[in-house]
Protein backbone atom coordinates (compact mmCIF):
# COMPACT_ATOMS: atom_id res chain seq x y z
CA UNK A 1 0.00 0.00 0.00
CA UNK A 2 1.37 3.42 -0.92
CA UNK A 3 1.58 5.76 2.06
CA UNK A 4 0.86 9.41 1.36
CA UNK A 5 2.99 12.20 2.75
CA UNK A 6 1.13 13.77 5.67
CA UNK A 7 1.43 16.78 7.93
CA UNK A 8 2.48 15.74 11.43
CA UNK A 9 3.18 19.27 12.69
CA UNK A 10 2.79 19.31 16.45
CA UNK A 11 2.71 15.50 16.71
CA UNK A 12 5.08 12.79 17.78
CA UNK A 13 4.44 9.51 15.92
CA UNK A 14 5.83 6.22 17.25
CA UNK A 15 5.49 3.38 14.75
CA UNK A 16 4.31 -0.01 15.98
CA UNK A 17 1.07 -1.82 16.81
CA UNK A 18 -0.75 0.23 17.81
CA UNK A 19 0.66 3.34 16.13
CA UNK A 20 1.24 5.73 19.04
CA UNK A 21 0.51 9.43 18.52
CA UNK A 22 1.13 12.14 21.10
CA UNK A 23 1.35 15.96 21.02
CA UNK A 24 4.74 17.63 21.05
CA UNK A 25 3.21 20.05 23.54
CA UNK A 26 2.07 17.85 26.42
CA UNK A 27 -1.62 18.27 27.22
CA UNK A 28 -2.51 19.95 23.94
CA UNK A 29 -6.19 19.75 23.10
CA UNK A 30 -7.02 16.91 20.75
CA UNK A 31 -9.41 19.20 18.88
CA UNK A 32 -6.67 21.78 18.21
CA UNK A 33 -4.76 19.25 16.10
CA UNK A 34 -7.68 17.74 14.20
CA UNK A 35 -6.41 18.42 10.65
CA UNK A 36 -3.14 16.60 11.36
CA UNK A 37 -4.90 13.77 13.20
CA UNK A 38 -7.46 13.29 10.42
CA UNK A 39 -4.70 13.13 7.82
CA UNK A 40 -2.77 10.65 9.95
CA UNK A 41 -5.80 8.39 10.38
CA UNK A 42 -6.65 8.49 6.68
CA UNK A 43 -3.11 7.56 5.74
CA UNK A 44 -2.07 5.12 8.45
CA UNK A 45 -5.15 3.40 9.89
CA UNK A 46 -5.62 1.09 6.85
CA UNK A 47 -1.96 0.13 7.16
CA UNK A 48 -1.67 -0.54 10.90
CA UNK A 49 -5.32 -1.02 11.99
CA UNK A 50 -4.92 0.63 15.42
CA UNK A 51 -3.89 4.10 16.58
CA UNK A 52 -3.42 5.17 20.20
CA UNK A 53 -3.76 8.89 20.92
CA UNK A 54 -2.03 9.58 24.23
CA UNK A 55 -0.97 12.68 26.13
CA UNK A 56 -3.75 14.85 24.67
CA UNK A 57 -6.35 16.79 26.62
CA UNK A 58 -9.70 15.22 25.70
CA UNK A 59 -11.95 16.37 28.51
CA UNK A 60 -14.73 13.87 29.18
CA UNK A 61 -17.61 12.19 27.39
CA UNK A 62 -18.87 15.21 25.46
CA UNK A 63 -15.42 16.07 24.10
CA UNK A 64 -14.81 12.41 23.24
CA UNK A 65 -18.10 12.38 21.33
CA UNK A 66 -17.02 15.46 19.36
CA UNK A 67 -13.65 13.92 18.56
CA UNK A 68 -15.09 10.59 17.35
CA UNK A 69 -17.80 12.35 15.32
CA UNK A 70 -15.23 14.66 13.70
CA UNK A 71 -14.06 11.85 11.41
CA UNK A 72 -17.11 12.34 9.23
CA UNK A 73 -19.44 9.47 10.11
CA UNK A 74 -22.54 9.66 12.36
CA UNK A 75 -21.98 7.71 15.56
CA UNK A 76 -23.95 4.47 15.67
CA UNK A 77 -26.43 3.17 18.20
CA UNK A 78 -25.54 -0.14 19.80
CA UNK A 79 -28.12 -2.39 18.09
CA UNK A 80 -28.43 -6.19 18.24
CA UNK A 81 -25.80 -6.20 20.96
CA UNK A 82 -24.47 -9.32 22.62
CA UNK A 83 -23.11 -7.73 25.82
CA UNK A 84 -24.49 -5.29 28.39
CA UNK A 85 -23.63 -1.61 27.88
CA UNK A 86 -25.18 1.62 29.13
CA UNK A 87 -25.72 4.71 27.00
CA UNK A 88 -23.71 7.70 28.21
CA UNK A 89 -24.90 10.19 25.58
CA UNK A 90 -25.66 10.20 21.85
CA UNK A 91 -23.48 7.53 20.29
CA UNK A 92 -21.33 7.09 23.43
CA UNK A 93 -21.62 3.92 25.53
CA UNK A 94 -19.87 2.31 28.43
CA UNK A 95 -17.51 -0.49 27.54
CA UNK A 96 -18.90 -3.99 28.18
CA UNK A 97 -20.26 -4.19 31.72
CA UNK A 98 -18.88 -7.57 32.78
CA UNK A 99 -17.60 -8.13 36.34
CA UNK A 100 -14.10 -6.79 36.90
CA UNK A 101 -12.57 -10.24 37.53
CA UNK A 102 -13.67 -11.58 34.14
CA UNK A 103 -11.54 -11.58 31.00
CA UNK A 104 -13.23 -10.64 27.71
CA UNK A 105 -11.47 -12.50 24.87
CA UNK A 106 -10.24 -10.88 21.69
CA UNK A 107 -13.00 -10.22 19.17
CA UNK A 108 -14.08 -7.85 16.40
CA UNK A 109 -17.12 -5.79 17.35
CA UNK A 110 -20.41 -7.33 16.13
CA UNK A 111 -18.65 -9.87 13.90
CA UNK A 112 -21.50 -12.26 14.82
CA UNK A 113 -23.92 -10.50 12.48
CA UNK A 114 -24.15 -9.25 8.91
CA UNK A 115 -23.65 -5.55 9.72
CA UNK A 116 -20.96 -4.02 11.90
CA UNK A 117 -19.09 -0.75 12.58
CA UNK A 118 -15.90 -0.19 10.60
CA UNK A 119 -14.55 2.29 13.15
CA UNK A 120 -14.49 1.99 16.93
CA UNK A 121 -13.00 4.31 19.54
CA UNK A 122 -12.23 3.63 23.22
CA UNK A 123 -11.73 6.54 25.61
CA UNK A 124 -10.11 6.00 29.01
CA UNK A 125 -11.76 8.40 31.44
CA UNK A 126 -10.51 6.52 34.51
CA UNK A 127 -7.66 3.99 34.31
CA UNK A 128 -7.94 0.95 36.58
CA UNK A 129 -5.59 0.76 39.54
CA UNK A 130 -4.39 -2.65 38.35
CA UNK A 131 -5.06 -4.30 34.97
CA UNK A 132 -8.01 -3.31 32.83
CA UNK A 133 -6.03 -3.09 29.59
CA UNK A 134 -7.76 -3.28 26.21
CA UNK A 135 -5.50 -5.75 24.37
CA UNK A 136 -5.62 -5.80 20.58
CA UNK A 137 -4.59 -8.18 17.79
CA UNK A 138 -3.94 -7.89 14.06
CA UNK A 139 -6.82 -9.72 12.33
CA UNK A 140 -4.79 -10.14 9.14
CA UNK A 141 -2.02 -11.92 11.02
CA UNK A 142 -4.55 -14.09 12.87
CA UNK A 143 -6.11 -15.11 9.55
CA UNK A 144 -2.70 -16.12 8.17
CA UNK A 145 -1.85 -18.23 11.23
CA UNK A 146 -5.09 -20.19 11.53
CA UNK A 147 -4.49 -23.79 10.42
CA UNK A 148 -5.32 -23.94 6.68
CA UNK A 149 -7.82 -26.79 7.04
CA UNK A 150 -9.76 -24.96 9.78
CA UNK A 151 -9.61 -21.67 7.93
CA UNK A 152 -10.96 -23.32 4.78
CA UNK A 153 -13.91 -24.84 6.64
CA UNK A 154 -14.81 -21.39 8.00
CA UNK A 155 -14.54 -19.98 4.46
CA UNK A 156 -16.53 -22.75 2.77
CA UNK A 157 -19.27 -23.29 5.34
CA UNK A 158 -19.62 -19.95 7.06
CA UNK A 159 -21.24 -19.80 10.50
CA UNK A 160 -24.67 -19.87 12.08
CA UNK A 161 -25.10 -17.99 15.36
CA UNK A 162 -28.00 -19.08 17.58
CA UNK A 163 -29.26 -16.96 20.48
CA UNK A 164 -31.92 -17.47 23.16
CA UNK A 165 -32.75 -14.29 25.04
CA UNK A 166 -33.62 -13.62 28.65
CA UNK A 167 -34.65 -16.27 31.18
CA UNK A 168 -32.01 -14.84 33.48
CA UNK A 169 -29.28 -16.44 31.38
CA UNK A 170 -28.58 -13.73 28.81
CA UNK A 171 -29.71 -10.25 27.81
CA UNK A 172 -33.49 -9.94 27.37
CA UNK A 173 -34.62 -9.32 23.81
CA UNK A 174 -36.09 -5.98 24.85
CA UNK A 175 -32.59 -4.71 25.67
CA UNK A 176 -30.91 -6.28 22.65
CA UNK A 177 -33.38 -4.75 20.19
CA UNK A 178 -34.03 -1.55 22.18
CA UNK A 179 -37.81 -2.01 22.04
CA UNK A 180 -40.73 -3.63 23.84
CA UNK A 181 -42.58 -4.08 20.53
CA UNK A 182 -42.41 -7.57 19.02
CA UNK A 183 -43.37 -6.23 15.59
CA UNK A 184 -40.32 -3.98 15.63
CA UNK A 185 -38.14 -6.97 16.53
CA UNK A 186 -39.56 -8.97 13.64
CA UNK A 187 -39.06 -6.06 11.22
CA UNK A 188 -35.41 -5.75 12.29
CA UNK A 189 -34.86 -9.48 11.89
CA UNK A 190 -36.46 -9.56 8.45
CA UNK A 191 -34.38 -6.58 7.35
CA UNK A 192 -31.15 -8.25 8.51
CA UNK A 193 -31.86 -11.84 7.38
CA UNK A 194 -32.17 -13.10 10.95
CA UNK A 195 -34.45 -16.10 11.43
CA UNK A 196 -36.63 -15.80 14.54
CA UNK A 197 -39.03 -17.90 16.57
CA UNK A 198 -41.26 -16.95 19.51
CA UNK A 199 -42.13 -19.52 22.15
CA UNK A 200 -45.58 -19.79 23.71
CA UNK A 201 -44.16 -17.99 26.74
CA UNK A 202 -43.00 -15.07 24.62
CA UNK A 203 -39.32 -15.99 24.62
CA UNK A 204 -37.28 -15.33 21.50
CA UNK A 205 -34.77 -17.47 19.62
CA UNK A 206 -32.83 -16.14 16.63
CA UNK A 207 -30.34 -17.64 14.20
CA UNK A 208 -28.27 -15.92 11.56
CA UNK A 209 -25.88 -17.20 8.93
CA UNK A 210 -22.72 -15.12 8.51
CA UNK A 211 -19.34 -15.42 6.89
CA UNK A 212 -16.55 -17.00 8.89
CA UNK A 213 -13.88 -14.67 7.53
CA UNK A 214 -13.95 -11.21 6.00
CA UNK A 215 -12.36 -9.14 3.27
CA UNK A 216 -11.60 -5.52 4.08
CA UNK A 217 -13.48 -3.25 1.66
CA UNK A 218 -10.60 -0.77 1.32
CA UNK A 219 -7.38 -2.76 1.62
CA UNK A 220 -8.74 -6.01 0.16
CA UNK A 221 -7.00 -7.96 2.93
CA UNK A 222 -8.42 -11.23 4.20
CA UNK A 223 -9.16 -11.03 7.94
CA UNK A 224 -10.24 -13.44 10.66
CA UNK A 225 -13.64 -11.93 11.43
CA UNK A 226 -16.09 -13.89 13.54
CA UNK A 227 -17.06 -14.56 17.14
CA UNK A 228 -17.29 -18.34 17.00
CA UNK A 229 -14.89 -18.72 19.94
CA UNK A 230 -17.13 -16.45 22.08
CA UNK A 231 -20.51 -17.96 21.17
CA UNK A 232 -19.51 -21.63 21.15
CA UNK A 233 -20.43 -23.76 24.14
CA UNK A 234 -16.72 -24.47 24.71
CA UNK A 235 -16.29 -20.92 26.01
CA UNK A 236 -18.13 -21.99 29.18
CA UNK A 237 -16.34 -23.45 32.17
CA UNK A 238 -16.89 -27.25 32.25
CA UNK A 239 -19.13 -27.12 35.35
CA UNK A 240 -21.32 -24.36 33.93
CA UNK A 241 -21.49 -26.11 30.58
CA UNK A 242 -22.76 -29.29 32.22
CA UNK A 243 -25.28 -27.42 34.35
CA UNK A 244 -26.72 -25.53 31.38
CA UNK A 245 -26.94 -28.60 29.17
CA UNK A 246 -28.70 -30.51 31.94
CA UNK A 247 -31.11 -27.69 32.76
CA UNK A 248 -32.07 -26.21 29.37
CA UNK A 249 -30.56 -28.49 26.71
CA UNK A 250 -28.34 -27.52 23.79
CA UNK A 251 -31.08 -25.89 21.70
CA UNK A 252 -31.97 -23.50 24.54
CA UNK A 253 -28.46 -22.38 25.44
CA UNK A 254 -28.22 -18.59 25.68
CA UNK A 255 -25.90 -18.63 22.67
CA UNK A 256 -24.09 -21.12 20.51
CA UNK A 257 -22.60 -21.31 17.04
CA UNK A 258 -22.44 -23.94 14.31
CA UNK A 259 -21.08 -24.09 10.83
CA UNK A 260 -23.44 -22.49 8.36
CA UNK A 261 -24.78 -25.90 7.29
CA UNK A 262 -25.71 -26.69 10.91
CA UNK A 263 -22.80 -29.06 11.52
CA UNK A 264 -20.85 -28.98 14.77
CA UNK A 265 -17.71 -26.92 15.30
CA UNK A 266 -15.46 -29.00 17.55
CA UNK A 267 -13.91 -27.82 20.79
CA UNK A 268 -10.47 -28.62 19.36
CA UNK A 269 -10.99 -26.33 16.38
CA UNK A 270 -11.86 -23.40 18.60
CA UNK A 271 -9.09 -24.20 21.07
CA UNK A 272 -6.74 -23.73 18.13
CA UNK A 273 -8.40 -20.42 17.24
CA UNK A 274 -8.02 -19.19 20.82
CA UNK A 275 -4.34 -20.20 20.83
CA UNK A 276 -3.67 -18.21 17.67
CA UNK A 277 -5.51 -15.17 19.01
CA UNK A 278 -3.56 -15.32 22.24
CA UNK A 279 -0.27 -15.50 20.33
CA UNK A 280 -1.09 -12.22 18.57
CA UNK A 281 -2.38 -10.32 21.60
CA UNK A 282 -0.74 -6.96 22.28
CA UNK A 283 -1.47 -5.15 25.54
CA UNK A 284 -0.52 -1.70 26.82
CA UNK A 285 -1.47 0.18 30.00
CA UNK A 286 -4.21 2.77 29.78
CA UNK A 287 -3.40 6.34 30.76
CA UNK A 288 -6.20 8.70 31.70
CA UNK A 289 -7.31 10.59 28.59
CA UNK A 290 -6.05 8.00 26.09
CA UNK A 291 -8.14 7.31 22.99
CA UNK A 292 -7.66 4.08 21.03
CA UNK A 293 -9.04 4.10 17.49
CA UNK A 294 -9.43 0.80 15.65
CA UNK A 295 -10.38 -0.30 12.20
CA UNK A 296 -12.80 -2.93 13.46
CA UNK A 297 -12.07 -5.38 10.65
CA UNK A 298 -8.29 -5.06 10.84
CA UNK A 299 -7.95 -5.18 14.64
CA UNK A 300 -9.62 -7.27 17.32
CA UNK A 301 -9.90 -6.08 20.92
CA UNK A 302 -10.35 -7.58 24.39
CA UNK A 303 -10.51 -6.56 28.05
CA UNK A 304 -8.23 -7.70 30.86
CA UNK A 305 -9.49 -8.19 34.43
CA UNK A 306 -8.91 -5.28 36.79
CA UNK A 307 -9.11 -3.96 40.32
CA UNK A 308 -10.19 -0.49 41.39
CA UNK A 309 -12.35 1.92 39.44
CA UNK A 310 -12.25 1.80 35.65
CA UNK A 311 -14.25 3.90 33.21
CA UNK A 312 -13.77 3.35 29.51
CA UNK A 313 -16.27 4.70 26.97
CA UNK A 314 -16.90 3.47 23.44
CA UNK A 315 -18.07 5.04 20.19
CA UNK A 316 -18.73 3.30 16.88
CA UNK A 317 -19.25 4.56 13.33
CA UNK A 318 -19.37 3.74 9.61
CA UNK A 319 -21.77 0.81 9.33
CA UNK A 320 -20.74 -1.85 6.84
CA UNK A 321 -22.00 -5.31 6.01
CA UNK A 322 -22.30 -8.27 3.69
CA UNK A 323 -25.96 -7.89 2.80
Amino acid sequence: MQIQSIDTTGLCVEFGFPLKVSPLESGASVMSLLPQLHALVTSRLPEVGAILFTGFAVGGAEAFQQFAASFGYPLLNYEFGSTPRSKVSGGIYTSTEYPAHQHIPLHNEQAYTSEWPMKIWFYCDIAAQVGGETPIADSRAVYRDIAPEIRQRFIDKGLMYVRNYGNGLDLPWQRVFNTENTAEVEAYCNQHAIAFEWSEEGDLRTSQRCKGVGQHPVTGDAVWFNQAHLFHISTLEPDMREILLDSVGEENLPRNVYYGDGSVITDAELDHVRTVLEAHKVAFPWQQGDVLMLDNMLSAHARAPFTGSRKVMVAMAESHGDR
